[in-house]
């Protein structure tokens, strides 16, 4: 199976099943002198795991993560930084009627089909619970980029039709985690849990959409055509299981928008620099960053896991079957995508910041020859 590494030169691979021993990433290309721990790694798993609230899994995974190699007294070494989380509370029983009989709209019928197996236990590799591999790799962006100032958020602003009026950054970066929905306007974010409530007592699911903005992004990241950053946003962005959209900017309402309205006019700033006089354009120009906040949005399905009863057939014994998924499910997934979201943004700009020289690729530092750092261990015999 190929498609399980993302990234040019922050290379992330990644491996697990849903109800397998354990997930795992390696990330490769992280630079040297990085200080890093568990702990840095672990506040975004939490934010991502199961039974944070009602309205997600119950499923008892603490998804503590281990690292296992590139790190040396706690700075990256530039080597392979391995990590692995182990699944504690897999339960693969209730899925033994869709072995042969595949449940609607899963990957199980897609990948028996292509493979001629596969791991059936919880979806196996069709699962978002690999997703906690990306936001573990993603923590490891994160803090890359903010070494260099960029900064980015990502919230809850729509579930079904209870959409939140626009908020700014500060609101994002102060509110989101406020609430079990991840949406930084409060009075929004009660509604949103009342409605998901009434899907949840309705043996049902819903969808939602996921907001985010980045500041601090220099100019000149992406490349032409293929290699542009909203074409590379957007393979990021559509990786997210159950994404259904992506959009930049103005999105899909750019298609009521004339090209005079939506064109930024130019002008000068105080040293003398280019700049849009607004950001229509969402951050990103002939497909490489302006300088602008980078903002957007990622819309998510609901969930295709419901407590329902739904018709299936079992290719094995030729019968038409009723089936209903029984097992712990989340009923809306944007709350717990929203770190999933930052992730793969934040994967995407690291990656970019790395092939334009933003970053050094070799150390942190960027001094290059120097090899008595504070970050180099000390000898025991020198004490």
């Amino acid at each position: 199976m190929n498609g399980n590494r993302f990234g040019r030169l922050f290379q992330v691979t990644t491996f697990g099943e849903s109800h397998g021993e354990a997930m795992g990433v390696t990330v490769s290309g992280c630079p040297a002198g990085l200080e890093l721990s568990e702990e840095d790694i672990q506040r975004d798993l939490d934010r991502r795991k199961p039974g944070q609230s009602k309205i997600t899994t119950s499923r008892g995974e603490p998804d503590a993560v281990s690292i296992k190699s590139g790190i040396q007294d706690g700075y990256t070494t530039g080597t392979p930084i391995g990590m692995v989380i182990e699944n504690k509370d897999a339960r693969s029983g209730k899925y033994e009627p869709f072995i042969t009989a595949p449940r609607p709209s899963h990957g199980d019928f897609t990948y028996s089909a292509k493979f001629g197996t596969r791991n059936w236990g919880g979806g196996g590799r069709s699962s978002a619970r690999e997703t906690v591999n990306w936001v573990a790799a993603g923590a490891i962006a994160k803090k890359l980029l903010a070494r260099e100032g960029v900064e980015l958020k990502a919230h809850v602003n729509q579930i079904d039709d209870i959409e939140a009026p626009e908020v700014s950054f500060a609101d994002m970066l102060e509110h989101s985690e406020d609430n079990p929905v991840r949406c930084a306007h409060p009075e929004t974010a009660e509604r949103m849990r009342e409605r998901i409530d009434e899907y949840q007592e309705q043996g049902d699911s819903i969808g939602g959409s996921i907001e985010f903005r980045v500041e601090g992004v220099p100019v000149g990241l992406g490349a032409p055509r293929f290699d542009s950053l909203s074409a590379r946003l957007g393979q990021a962005m559509m990786s997210v299981p159950a994404t259904t959209a992506f959009e930049f900017g103005l999105g899909t309402e750019a298609t009521t928008w004339t090209g005079k309205e939506r064109n930024d006019d130019w002008a000068f700033d105080d040293d003398g620099n280019p700049v849009p006089k607004e950001n229509d354009h969402g951050g990103i120009q002939g497909g490489i960053s302006s300088g602008e906040p980078i903002y957007g949005e990622v819309t998510l399905h609901a969930p295709t896991s419901i407590p329902k009863e739904q018709e299936t057939v079992d290719w094995e014994t030729g019968e038409a079957k009723t089936e209903q998924v029984i097992g712990r499910h989340d009923p809306v997934l944007p709350p717990r995508g929203v770190p999933v979201v930052e992730s793969m943004l934040a994967l995407t700009l690291v990656d970019f910041m790395l092939l334009s020289g933003r970053i050094n690729p070799d150390r942190v530092d960027g001094d290059v020859g120097e090899y008595d750092t504070d970050y180099h261990p000390s000898s025991p015999r020198n004490e």
